[in-house]
């Protein structure tokens, strides 16, 4: 039996329960658990993000505007192999060749075309169609306190306002969300089929879905499973998507974890 991988997470306190709430992170833990590997959960706020990465010798994923470096998560270490990894999508690609028992995230001669749906998928949303939504919820209803100075800043020097927006902002931005998801749902269906998954229902969840469910769970935990946003995203192009994020349910599991030994 190998030992538990350790996972590094942002921990947010949604409605006083903690919660796994980033996109990117999502799409690790849908893979540990899609694969039925056992890790262990370390919570880490954002200002502890920069210093982890850089004990563990990993380089930064990318820059901000001024040039200063990018830390993120997800991270993972593997004591059985003596591996640490950043970002989710190499991590993918370490699970499927060094765990291959499971399912495969990322099928045979399937990786370059899964990372240009990446790409594409994220350049399917206009401008102004996320970031409006879902930073300020993320800002004032999901994050600890530790991690809300840090947020602020860094999403202020990018211009992102954090303020709640107005009911009629709120309806057009909601508006480009689903015209992107729309768009989304046009690819998967191109060939006539009604598919739910990106490689059809025999091949089965991949990572290309998983990177399509991250964003939803990243709606999902700050506006809450009752809220009327929510239910709006899972109606959308006759109710596919909540079909669609039905199919992963089973691979929701978050454990207690613990908070980052600073």
């Amino acid at each position: 039996m190998p030992k538990p991988i350790i996972f590094y997470d942002i921990p947010g306190n949604v409605r006083g329960k903690l919660e796994a709430w980033s996109p990117n992170t999502w799409k690790t833990r849908f893979c540990l658990n899609i694969k039925g590997i056992p890790y262990k959960t370390v919570w880490v706020e954002y200002p502890d993000i920069e210093p982890l990465c850089k004990k563990l010798g990993l380089q930064p994923v990318e820059q901000w505007p001024d040039g200063s470096p990018i830390y993120t998560l997800p991270v993972i270490s593997d004591p059985n192999t003596d591996t640490v990894l950043i970002d989710s999508a190499p991590i993918a690609r370490y699970l499927d060749k060094t765990y291959p028992d499971g399912p495969r995230l990322i099928p045979a001669d399937a990786d370059a075309l899964i990372a240009a749906f990446e790409d594409a998928f994220w350049g399917a949303f206009p401008r102004g169609s996320i970031a409006p939504l879902v930073y300020p919820a993320v800002y004032w209803h999901t994050l600890r306190e530790k991690s809300k100075p840090y947020f602020r800043r860094t999403r202020e020097n990018i211009g992102v306002n954090l303020a709640e927006r107005t009911p009629e902002e709120r309806v057009q931005h909601w508006a480009l969300l689903q015209k992107g998801m729309h768009k989304v749902a046009e690819w998967l269906e191109a060939d006539g089929a009604k598919k739910l998954l990106f490689m059809g229902d025999e091949v089965g969840i991949t990572y290309a879905d998983i990177i399509i469910a991250g964003l939803f769970m990243w709606f999902k935990k700050p506006f809450g499973e009752e809220s009327q946003e929510w239910k709006d995203m899972l109606s959308w192009d006759d109710g596919r998507w909540g079909r669609f994020m039905a199919a992963f349910e089973k691979y929701e599991a978050v454990d207690e974890g613990e908070d980052l030994d600073v």
